[in-house]
């Protein structure tokens, strides 16, 4: 059993912000298939066969509490889960496919590594650049991207989304093979 946790904030105030691009890359899967859908109070849960996919509904700083009950319920470990979300220290676009890592600025991934105690967490960082000089970080995730940079973020969910995809029915090791051979060119 393997499962993808796209990183976000509930409701529909927050649907279109940088901070919910996890989210984005769920709703993308979500759509490719028939999901079975239970409702906890921690989070929503996809399911369809082997593959889960958890839209947390704590706030994205504790997003931890949810990632540590989907493990519990369907007894995953930390290498089974793929962790989706939104990185201000890469460039607006790009996405990274990686095994394992620090949580970097993102606090919602802080709490995900400290709810599991390990670093040893497969996850897909998508870019959204770094906030324009003068503007506050939590203002420029919690915002909508403009417009050309929606066109960009939404290439870059559907890559992420592929490789969500390859990671749920082939493993981390395929989809990062994939990653290496077809990576998005890079925006300009």
């Amino acid at each position: 059993m393997r499962a993808v946790v796209g990183l976000g904030n509930p409701g529909p105030t927050y649907a279109a912000t940088r901070h919910n691009l996890g989210f984005w890359v769920l709703e993308r899967l979500l759509k490719k298939n028939h999901w079975t859908k239970e409702i906890f109070p921690w989070g929503e849960v996809f399911q369809k066969g082997e593959a889960l996919l958890l839209r947390p509904l704590t706030f994205m700083n504790l997003s931890g509490q949810a990632v540590a009950e989907l493990c519990r319920r369907f007894s995953l470990s930390p290498g089974e889960l793929l962790i989706v979300y939104d990185d201000v220290d890469l460039p607006l676009g790009e996405v990274r496919l990686r095994p394992a890592g620090g949580p970097g600025t993102h606090r919602g991934m802080q709490s995900v590594l400290f709810a599991l105690g390990t670093e040893d967490v497969p996850r897909l960082r998508i870019g959204i650049g770094a906030p324009p000089p003068n503007t506050d970080l939590r203002d420029f995730v919690l915002s909508p991207p403009k417009p050309e940079e929606a066109l960009v973020l939404a290439e870059a969910c559907d890559f992420a989304a592929e490789l969500a995809s390859i990671f749920l029915e082939n493993g981390l090791s395929v989809a990062l093979d994939a990653f290496s051979r077809r990576r998005p060119a890079r925006p300009v």
